[in-house]
């Protein structure tokens, strides 16, 4: 049987209304796709606790959990991923790559031009339709 992950994804917003985005590093499992920020939620958290925590190690910055946007379940060749992508907004600090090769702000309208990890996608079409 396959593994299966619960995670989490950041959806950041800043005031001009475009969305961070994290493009993973070559020595990630899916490199060089880009992705919702975030990571495993662990045994002892709750999604609120899980995306703060990953925000706080992956991108060095303070978020707030505002709501869950999307919940989609995504069979990889290897694992099965549980991606919960919340709504966040930053409280303190500004988000740096640390672990990704590069973050960048996107409007909704272009997010689909980038090559997102598979487990993403629906999210990022639910977002490029939104209406703001």
């Amino acid at each position: 049987m396959k593994k299966s992950l619960k995670v989490v994804g950041a959806i950041i917003e800043n005031d001009n209304n475009e969305i961070l985005c994290a493009l993973r590093s070559p020595k990630m499992t899916l490199p060089n796709m880009w992705e919702f920020p975030g990571g495993k939620v662990e045994a002892n958290e709750n999604f609120a606790q899980a995306i703060v925590r990953e925000i706080e190690e992956e991108l060095k910055c303070s978020i707030e959990y505002k709501e869950i946007f999307n919940d989609n379940t995504h069979e990889y060749e290897k694992f099965t991923v549980n991606l919960i992508t919340i709504k966040c907004k930053i409280k303190d600090g500004k988000p740096t790559a640390d672990e990704h090769s590069k973050i960048i702000w996107l409007k909704r309208e272009n997010l689909e031009s980038l090559r997102w990890a598979p487990a993403d996608v629906p999210a990022v079409k639910q977002l490029a339709s939104e209406k703001v």
